[in-house]
């Protein structure tokens, strides 16, 4: 399940009811990311984020697709909010379930190194001394390229 919204969203109520839909799997991992703030003269205020519709969410499901093709895993969950979001506010939420720790672990791994490299969304810092559009950071690139050096057809 994919789903790209301006609203906020509980953590815990959905990670309650993704646990709910998972049936035998013997491992869930989660991953929460949200917007850092910073005690610095410049520190963040706020992160606005904004995306391509229809095209991000068709991205989305074939990467989700893709993770479900490398790794035995059920359907996993993908929340990630667009618009105006305060420190401290859920940027991003991923889910994954799997009969086995590994194959969830990996497969939450690897959605988020995709969010964070590839995917159709557009962040911009707003903070005291100006906004600034962001970037992946070079760790996040190097992070992703393992999944193609590991890729099942190279």
């Amino acid at each position: 399940m994919i789903r790209i919204s301006k609203s906020k969203f509980n953590p815990g109520k959905e990670l309650s009811a993704f646990e709910q839909k998972t049936g035998d799997a013997g491992a869930v991992v989660s991953f929460l990311g949200r917007v850092r703030g910073d005690k610095t003269e410049a520190a963040v205020t706020a992160l606005y984020l904004e995306h391509y519709p229809g095209v991000t969410e068709r991205a989305l499901d074939q990467v989700e697709a893709e993770a479900r093709g490398r790794w035995s895993i059920d359907e996993p969950l993908i929340i990630h909010r667009i618009g105006d979001l305060k420190p401290g506010e859920p940027i991003v939420f991923v889910c994954v379930s799997a009969r086995h720790r590994r194959e969830a672990f990996e497969a939450a791994d690897f959605l988020m190194d995709y969010l964070k490299t590839k995917a159709l969304f557009w962040k911009k810092e707003i903070r005291a001394d100006g906004d600034k559009w962001i970037e992946p950071r070079e760790q996040d690139y190097m992070d992703a390229a393992r999944w193609h050096e590991n890729s099942k057809d190279t």
